[in-house]
């Protein structure tokens, strides 16, 4: 177990910003910093970062906390998974508390962490191949020498070489005492009838390995370098628990930040590409790993950028079939621009021959948009035939049924109109034609979507507002917001006394035996009294780093506000602030809680009279509430 000391320091240390902005393109809005969520598809960013406070709230979907809360919901990490990433990444030595480990915690592995382990000894054994055994030098390391890739470069991504032996790294992950179970699950050996000792899957080949967003391996792709073997050239990891090809692009870990810093992502078709993209200086790109471009990881990209450019080789002959991609892009609301590289280049072989700042003009200046991109590959193939003509631009205008805005639809169609010298009635009558098609498509999907989301949102016990839940949920907001604020005060004579916000407000609870009715608010009240007795006073700083996740939520809803005001003050027009008035707030919701808290008492003591022969005594116990209650509704100024 991680120890208390370790974890203090991971948490003074890291900053919630850094690890979000990793994930998500953050843009500065006043003090705060604001962007798309990256848990719901949206159009108008309701995620907020604190940088102040360390925290984050996501306004679509609810969530919020800290950045380790969010390293658990984006990455699917546990608790300890999240504390040793954030270790990582900010040089923190883990030091481990192993006496509070139990023998069933020490025993305790999932599938999926020995998955993982399994990746990382695999990717450890490939480089250790590479770089330390004569066969490794010769074959591997000769191949990439020959690729002219840096050293620095082969380390930064990590590649590998598996030996040429059948079963090397399978008889070395045995001998550490790895399953054939895990060994097969995890794609990395084969074990067929004939050979009970196993087959590496990627024997004699050079290895790549495949990160997650935040640079766990989760797989690999190998390429054969002998040329009379008939065999695919590339193989890569099938499908596990921890890897699915369609939501992972190759050199996500080592491009996210210069994706973001550029507001660009670079889209490739290969791994070399991308490594030799990342030798000349060039780091914003990415590989769709050998598949077909998937919704998935779009949304990835979308994380970083908004913004496309899609490099192609000058002879590729499935240049067409990139049409499909164009038109997933755009769907998403992508901005897209494709580049073809001159005949018998690819990214790879370009970057090679030019020097940075050769490659980034060419980009920027010979990259289209994808009406020009396409109107040449298909009127190139049309000719003087009309008809092909006809089709080519039919299918330009199918890609325009795609883009989601208006306003750029319809730039769009002028801009066809004016290349092609066509009304632009006509056009946007075909583009019509096209938006239904897509709108069909799109609808199964997107009702079914709705439908879960529905569900997902409004859960059958909070179909209906209960006001003293809501009044209960801001006495805690205000504990951990302004908890440790001195409150200036007079009692019934008249004479003066301070006391914090957490004092009253448990005062309130304790004085009227209030029965707390969500668990969440029965947790931190717990911890908040149990501060108390301590003679600490614990508000929201002291609830940072508590090791859970539904407490992290609570914080981030209590001390970030959607919304912020502007300065009024340059009009010279003041108003005051919640800050300004917590002394009225903290009175205003204590009566209000005390009124509903009544009204519950009341309703009980009238369900119960159905029970109860002798209903006298609770009559009387109605009739004293009930003039309390007139008496509290008086004192808020309630029309009766």
């Amino acid at each position: 177990m991680i120890s208390k000391e370790t974890i203090d320091q991971i948490f003074s240390t890291i900053r919630v910003e850094e690890i979000v902005g990793e994930y998500v393109q953050l843009k500065r809005a006043g003090s705060n910093f604001k962007g798309l969520s990256p848990f719901r598809d949206e159009k108008t960013p309701s995620f907020i970062v604190s940088p102040s406070k360390q925290i984050w709230k996501d306004f679509s979907t609810g969530k919020g906390g800290t950045a380790i809360s969010f390293l658990m919901e984006i990455e699917n990490f546990t608790y300890p998974e999240a504390l040793r990433h954030a270790a990582k990444k900010y040089g923190i030595e883990i030091q481990e508390d192993v006496k509070q480990y139990s023998e069933e915690q020490k025993l305790a592995q999932t599938e999926r962490d020995v998955l993982y382990k399994i990746h990382e000894i695999a990717n450890d054994f490939f480089q250790k191949q590479l770089w330390d055994t004569e066969e490794g030098q010769l074959i591997g390391y000769s191949y990439f020498k020959e690729r002219e890739l840096r050293d620095d470069i082969i380390r930064k991504f990590q590649l590998g070489y598996s030996p040429e032996k059948k079963n090397a790294f399978t008889e070395f992950a045995l001998e550490k005492g790895y399953s054939k179970d895990i060994l097969e699950k995890s794609g990395l050996s084969i074990f067929p009838e004939n050979s009970p000792s196993g087959i590496d899957r990627f024997r004699d080949r050079v290895v790549f390995p495949i990160h997650s967003f935040s640079g766990r391996v989760l797989g690999f792709g190998a390429r054969i370098l002998k040329n009379n073997i008939k065999t695919a050239k590339y193989l890569n990891s099938p499908e596990t628990e921890i890897y699915h090809k369609s939501n992972v692009l190759y050199g996500i870990n080592q491009g996210k930040q210069a994706i973001s810093r550029k507001n660009l992502c670079l889209l490739v078709e290969g791994y070399m590409d991308v490594v030799s993209l990342h030798q000349s200086g060039i780091e914003n790109v990415v590989a769709s790993s050998g598949t077909s471009l998937t919704t998935e990881q779009i949304k990835l990209i979308k994380r970083l950028t908004e913004n496309v450019t899609i490099l192609f080789d000058g002879d590729n002959a499935g240049i067409k079939a990139s049409f499909r991609s164009i038109d997933m892009l755009l769907s998403e609301t992508m901005n897209i621009r494709v580049l073809l590289f001159p005949d018998g280049d690819d990214p790879d072989s370009f970057a090679r021959k030019h020097p940075q700042d050769f490659v980034e003009k060419f980009i920027d200046n010979e990259a289209k948009d994808f009406i020009d991109f396409k109107a040449e590959i298909l009127l190139g193939e049309a000719g003087n035939d009309p008809i092909k003509k006809a089709e080519a631009i039919r299918d330009i205008v199918k890609s325009v049924a795609f883009v989601q805005n208006g306003l750029k639809r319809e730039v769009y169609v002028k801009e066809i109109s004016n290349k092609f010298g066509l009304s632009e009635q006509s056009l946007f009558n075909e583009l019509q034609i096209h938006k239904n098609a897509v709108e069909r498509e799109r609808r199964p999907a997107f009702q079914e979507k709705q439908v879960s989301q529905k569900l997902e949102i409004v859960p059958e016990t909070l179909t209906s507002v209960n006001p003293l839940v809501v009044l209960e949920e801001k006495l805690v907001d205000l504990m951990l917001k302004y908890g440790d604020r001195v409150l200036d005060r007079k009692d019934q004579d008249g004479k003066a006394y301070q006391i914090t916000v957490i004092e009253e407000i448990l005062n309130h609870l304790q004085e009227d035996d209030c029965e707390i009715q969500l668990n969440i608010n029965k947790k931190i009240i717990s911890e908040i009294k149990e501060g108390i007795e301590k003679n600490e006073l614990r508000s929201g700083d002291f609830f940072f780093n508590f090791m859970d996740e539904e407490v992290s939520g609570k914080l981030a809803n209590a001390l970030i506000d959607n919304y912020q005001t502007s300065n009024w003050k340059q009009h010279n027009i003041y108003f005051s602030t919640e800050e300004d008035v917590v002394p009225k707030i903290v009175s205003d919701v204590i009566l209000r809680h005390k009124r509903e808290y009544v009204v519950k008492i009341i309703n009980d003591l009238k369900n119960s009279l159905k029970e109860d022969q002798n209903g006298a005594p609770i009559y009387r116990q109605i009739l004293l509430l009930t003039q309390l209650k007139n008496k509290l509704d008086s004192e808020l100024f309630r029309i009766l």
